[in-house]
């Protein structure tokens, strides 16, 4: 299946998007990524995919509108892939409210692992292909300090000031 691809602007960089046409809306894009520059696994355009900026037209208006602080969510259909496990974490994370944080521990209870799993947890947050889309900004650490973000922790801070979260966030 043909990868396609975009790239949206944001506040946090230009943001880039891949996904493939949707299965269950004809004519739709289901989004496999999104990643911003410098992020650590971030997929990088391969030969063969396709640049295709209106399969990507929602999202863009969705990101937009979060990052003017008019929407606090996101309908958009998702493609990534994960283990078992990581699935159970990225739906998780996608409970979180807007402007709210948890911790690795309180991840890890909310999907019944044991507190010998939090570093599973962390890897599977740290695994998430879905940068913004799937809030994994609002994990922070047990002491309330920010750690671990793919995209680095100014736009971590940048996220979480955004939507008006507490703590290390307004610093």
């Amino acid at each position: 299946m043909t990868t396609l691809y975009s790239e949206i602007a944001s506040p946090l960089g230009p943001l880039l998007v891949t996904g493939r046409p949707s299965a269950g809306a004809p004519g739709g894009t289901a989004i496999a990524s999104l990643s911003v520059p410098g992020q650590k696994n971030a997929p990088a355009v391969a030969p063969g995919w396709r640049r295709d900026t209106a399969a990507f037209a929602e999202a863009e208006r969705q990101l937009t509108a979060y990052f003017a602080g008019e929407s606090r969510d996101f309908r958009l259909e998702f493609a990534a892939e994960g283990t078992e496990f990581r699935r159970r974490v990225w739906d998780a994370l996608d409970a979180i409210p807007y402007g709210a944080t948890t911790t690795y521990g309180e991840l890890a209870a909310r999907i019944g692992a044991s507190r010998a799993a939090v570093r599973a947890v962390g890897g599977a947050v740290g695994a998430n292909p879905l940068l913004v889309l799937r809030p994994c900004h609002r994990v922070i650490g047990a002491d309330g300090s920010l750690t671990g973000y793919a995209g680095g922790l100014d736009r971590k801070r940048a996220l979480l000031a955004l939507e008006g979260a507490g703590g290390e966030a307004g610093r």
